[in-house]
């Protein structure tokens, strides 16, 4: 599958140079090993004479590695009231500051039942506290947002 007339041929126990493709081909089967195109924009094209089967398993396992060293996120969900009592706020307060600590994300929510959604203003209000209160643990991602029957904002740790 290598469209490139010359390649340069690196490998274990191989002598490393540039060779027409036929002879780059014949150096692999001579050690019975496959050559696979390492660097198709380089010029000329690298190859590497190794095992395939062997080349894809080291691939994947470098790709699981990567994908296990990034970071997760965690979101922490805090659900108030239009008329949450100061108490209630205080007391969530509380474990939103240590869900932050911890390197979590928080996302808060108003939830509006029944005919409470006529009272959006209060609903934002306490949202707007809430990030007030924690301006030394994490800072707003995204400000309040009605999404249907739920006002919505995301704090993100500060660093």
């Amino acid at each position: 599958m290598i469209q490139a007339p010359v390649v340069r041929v690196v490998g274990d126990d191989i002598t490393m140079g540039i060779f027409p493709i036929k002879e780059a081909i014949a150096i692999a089967e001579e050690q019975g090993l496959d050559l696979v195109e390492i660097s198709p924009t380089a010029n000329p094209p690298v190859c590497k004479v190794v095992d395939y089967k062997k080349f894809l398993y080291e691939q994947k396992r470098k790709q699981k590695e990567m994908k296990a060293k990034a970071a997760k996120v965690v979101v922490k969900e805090i659900r108030l009231g239009p008329n949450t009592d100061d108490h209630d706020f205080n007391f969530k307060l509380k474990h939103a500051m240590k869900f932050l600590q911890d390197g979590c994300k928080v996302k808060v929510d108003v939830f509006f039942r029944g005919r409470s959604i006529v009272y959006k203003e209060q609903g934002e209000i306490i949202l707007l506290k809430f990030a007030q209160e924690l301006v030394d643990y994490g800072k707003p991602e995204q400000l309040p947002r009605l999404e249907g029957k739920r006002m919505i904002m995301i704090l993100t740790p500060k660093k």
